[in-house]
This record gives C-alpha cells, sequence and structure tokens, in this order.
C-alpha cells in the first residue's frame, strides 16, 4: 500500500469511529480504570486501541499497529488535522511498554501489553525513595521470595499519578548482600490490593500529581519479575532513557504543550508595551524575546531531525539526556521572562485582579521547577552526558 492509499485509509477511518466528542480543544482522554471517563471518549479510545493505532509502531501481536515510520507520520498529522483528542500520555506506553519490548517475556508482553494499547491500565513508577532519589541505587524497598511471590515492605516517594494507577513498575532490593546496584530486581504489581496505601503530595503549584506510596506486606508476582532476579538496574536505565526520550519530545505524539498558550512576542506587547513602530518599546526585552524564539524553533527542528534519522523508531540510547536536559531548562527560563515581563501581574494565585492567563503562568512558572527534577535532575543528565556521550572521564 503507497503512502497515498494509507492516508486515504487513515481519514475515512477517522470519519467514522472519531467522535466529535474527541475532536477540537479539550484535556487529553483519560486512561486507566480509576478516572472517570464519558461514554463516547471511552469508545474512541477502544477503538484506537482495537486499531492498534494509540500504539502504531508497536507490533501487531502485542496489541500494536505494526505501522512504518512513514505510516506513523502519515496517522499523526491526518489525527492532528481533525484536531483528535488522544488518550491521556502515560507511563505504559510511554515507559514500561517499550521496556517489556525490548526485555519480557513472551507471556509477559501478551499479557501486558494489550491493555496499554486499550488505555484500561494506568501505570506508575516505584523508583525514588525518601533516602534514595539522584543515588537511586541506595534504595531500600525489600521484596522477600515466598513461593510463588515477593512479599514487598518499603517505601516509595515522588510516585507521579500513584492515585491514579493500576499497576506500578517498581525497583526493589532482592539481595541485600551484594554490591549495592547488584542486589536490585525490576518487578510489577498491582496497585489494588491490600498492603499498598497512597499518600498525595500537594505542591506549591497548587497540584498533586506526586504521591508517597506505602508497602506493607504487598504482593508481586514471580512471573512479573523483568529481566533477571537481582540484575534489575540495567532494566531501570533503559526505563529511564524511554522516560528522558518522551520528556525531551521524541515520542510517538512528539512534544505536547503545557501552560499558557499566549506567546512571548503577545505577552511583552501587553505588558511591556510598544513604540511608535509597534515594536516591543524594551530593546533588551525585545532581544530576549527573539532568543527564546529562536531557542525553541532550533529545539523543534532538533528533535524533529532526531525522529526522522531514527529508522527503527526505537527509543536512542543516553544522547535522550541532552533532549531532556536542554527542553526542561528552556521550559523553566521561558516561564521566567513570562513572569517577569508580567510583572506582578505574573505572581497571582487567585483573585478578581488577575486574568486565566496570568493565573496560569503563575503555575507554570512554579511546576517549572519540578522539570528539571524529575525524571533525573539537570545536574544527573550533565554527568551522562559527560561520560556517556561525550566519554569524558570521571
Amino acid at each position: 500500500m503507497s503512502l497515498d492509499e494509507f492516508r486515504q485509509e487513515v481519514r475515512g477511518w477517522l470519519s467514522d469511529n472519531c467522535p466529535a466528542a474527541a475532536r477540537g480543544p479539550g484535556d487529553a482522554i483519560p486512561i486507566g480504570s480509576v478516572r472517570p471517563i464519558e461514554p463516547d471518549l471511552l469508545a474512541w479510545r477502544h477503538a484506537l486501541g482495537r486499531k492498534g493505532w494509540s500504539i502504531p509502531l508497536w507490533p501487531k501481536a502485542y496489541g500494536g499497529g505494526g505501522l512504518s515510520v512513514e505510516q506513523n507520520q502519515v496517522l499523526q498529522s491526518e489525527l492532528r488535522a481533525i484536531g483528535a483528542r488522544l488518550p491521556m500520555p502515560g507511563m505504559g506506553t510511554s515507559m514500561i511498554g517499550p521496556t517489556l519490548l525490548e526485555y519480557g517475556t513472551e507471556e509477559q508482553k501478551l499479557r501486558h501489553i494489550p491493555s496499554i494499547a486499550m488505555g484500561d491500565i494506568a501505570w506508575c513508577q516505584g523508583y525514588s525513595e525518601p533516602g534514595a532519589g539522584s543515588d537511586l541505587a541506595s534504595l531500600r524497598t525489600q521484596a522477600v521470595a515466598k513461593g510463588d511471590v515477593f512479599e514487598i515492605n518499603g517505601q516509595k516517594i515522588w510516585t507521579s499519578g500513584a492515585q491514579f494507577a493500576d499497576w506500578m513498575f517498581a525497583l526493589v532490593r532482592t539481595d541485600p548482600n551484594v554490591p549495592k546496584h547488584e542486589g536490585i530486581s525490576f518487578v510489577l504489581l498491582d496497585m489494588h490490593q491490600v498492603g499498598v496505601t497512597i499518600k498525595p503530595i500537594r505542591l506549591i503549584a497548587g497540584s498533586s500529581p506526586f504521591c508517597e506510596t506505602f508497602f506493607d506486606n504487598a504482593i508481586a508476582r514471580k512471573d512479573d519479575l523483568i529481566g533477571q532476579l537481582n540484575r534489575g538496574w540495567a532494566v531501570a536505565k533503559r526505563l529511564l532513557q524511554h522516560e528522558r526520550s518522551g520528556q525531551g519530545g521524541l515520542g510517538e505524539g512528539g512534544p505536547r504543550h503545557v501552560g499558557p498558550t499566549t506567546s512571548l512576542a503577545d505577552v511583552a506587547r501587553t505588558y511591556v508595551g510598544v513604540d511608535q513602530a509597534g515594536k516591543i518599546s524594551d530593546g533588551a526585552v525585545r532581544d530576549s524575546v527573539v532568543r527564546f524564539a529562536m531557542n525553541a524553533r532550533s529545539f523543534q527542528l532538533t528533535q524533529r531531525r532526531a525522529k526522522e534519522e531514527n529508522l527503527s523508531g526505537k527509543t536512542i540510547g543516553e544522547a535522550t539526556s541532552i533532549f531532556k536536559l536542554y527542553g526542561a531548562t528552556l521550559g523553566r527560563d521561558s516561564a521566567d521572562f513570562r513572569t517577569q515581563m508580567m510583572g506582578s501581574q505574573g505572581y497571582g494565585w487567585e483573585g478578581e485582579g488577575f486574568s486565566a492567563e496570568e493565573l496560569e503562568s503563575t503555575r507554570t512558572f512554579l511546576s517549572s521547577r519540578a522539570h528539571t527534577i524529575y525524571g533525573g535532575t539537570n545536574e544527573v543528565q550533565r554527568n551522562i552526558i559527560a561520560k556517556r556521550v561525550l566519554g569524558l572521564p570521571d
């Protein structure tokens, strides 16, 4: 089938299957069993899943679309053309799914990946602990083998979306008597079980995307051990590359806009003012607006080039840290600049004296700090780039 024929097939299928409720502006469509969802949106999510187009590049044998990179580009362009709202980006498609394709057994792939394709299961990540963040290998959550299961006790923190998750992929210590990197295993566990307690953490930006998660004799099946026992560190590092690929805008759907939609140039015109020629009146501000616009566009083009040069469609390796580092820094710095131009109007939290755009800008300014921390801090990314990309000595 030629790409033109495939495009016509996509258009016809979208016309028949994408309801009006799933088109145009709006929040991403919920996934998993916890968040409520409207019937039309659930039908659309399941239609995408049955077609395999929620994970279009993955093999058909596991519920994917089996598309080529070129066919996926056609699919994404047609979805954008009708303003189709897609299922909420989740850790299933961006993190654990790709990891299962590389490290999972055939039985594990067949058991877990189809539910990811349908959006019926939401996942969360059990990595960080109160005493193990950047030094993740110091984790202490223990998993003791008992018959056909592991019994898990300990605590995770900054567990994004745990309150909405059906399953978790977690790092646990299965051998405390060996060097710390060598006694870690990678397991999957059901979040809807006695022994798992979730406590959301309220952040300064006003939301609670992170949680504390406690395990008291929680259970993970032994056939949900991914990779080898006590050799989970290699699996964990590869999953982080998938995570950073998505955060750096290299995922299948590309970068997703978050935060205020008004451009920096428009913010400058409104809050800084314009001269008689219609230019931003402050020359330094004008130069900064141009610099941010050029950097953002250059980053987008570099993301696009990296994706087009990656003919396999698979996540690239340590170089994902470059995209994660730059994207997080650019987002933080542009949020800073936006609030600076707004002056006191850029720091409002509530009240009639602030517009919706100004209040959103405040929250984006606060949350932009988190982008430079989660998924590995900027400092961690620089270390990875220095050692694994540039080959510099320790």
